[in-house]
C-alpha cells in the first residue's frame, strides 16, 4: 500500500513541461509543438536557424505545406484575431492577422500580398480585395484576379 502511494504521489508530481511534443516537415522546414498550461509553443526550423514561439491560443497551431516545400502556420490567439504565418524557402516570410480566409482548403490572401509572394508559390493562393489600404491601394487590373 505504502509503495503504491508513493508511486502516485511520484506520478504526480511530473511537471506540467513534460508535455508530448508533435513534429510536422514541409521541404526544408521542420517544426515542433507543445503545450504547456494553457501556452501552445512551437518551433519553426530550418537549416542552422531555429525560432520558438509562444502564445495562449484559442486555437492551433496548425502547419500545412504549400506545393511541398512552403509552411503555413495557423492559429487563434486568445483574443479571438486569427494569424496566418507564411515561410518560403527562399527565406521570405510574410504574416497576417485578421486577414485571410480559408475556402476549399486554399488560402486566400489580401491581392496586395501576390507581389511579396516568391513566383514559384503565387497560385498556390486566392486572393481577395477586402483590404483596401491608402498607402498599399489595389490597382483596377489587379481586381480580376480577386475571388472574394
Amino acid at each position: 500500500m505504502r509503495a503504491a502511494a508513493t508511486l502516485l504521489l511520484a506520478l504526480l508530481a511530473v511537471p506540467a513541461a513534460a508535455q508530448t511534443k508533435t513534429g510536422f516537415t514541409c521541404g526544408s522546414f521542420s517544426t515542433e509543438s507543445w503545450k504547456t498550461a494553457n501556452t501552445s509553443h512551437w518551433t519553426i526550423a530550418r537549416g542552422k536557424e531555429k525560432n520558438t514561439e509562444s502564445a495562449v491560443l484559442k486555437k492551433g497551431p496548425r502547419f500545412e505545406c504549400i506545393g511541398g516545400a512552403a509552411l503555413a502556420i495557423e492559429f487563434v490567439a486568445a483574443s479571438g484575431q486569427s494569424f496566418l504565418d507564411l515561410h518560403f524557402p527562399d527565406g521570405t516570410n510574410i504574416g497576417y492577422g485578421n486577414q485571410h480566409l480559408e475556402k476549399n482548403g486554399r488560402f486566400i490572401l489580401p491581392i496586395q500580398a501576390r507581389p511579396r509572394i516568391p513566383v514559384l508559390f503565387r497560385a498556390a493562393f486566392d486572393y481577395h480585395c477586402r483590404l483596401e489600404m491608402p498607402a498599399d491601394p489595389i490597382p483596377p487590373e489587379n481586381r480580376k484576379d480577386c475571388v472574394l
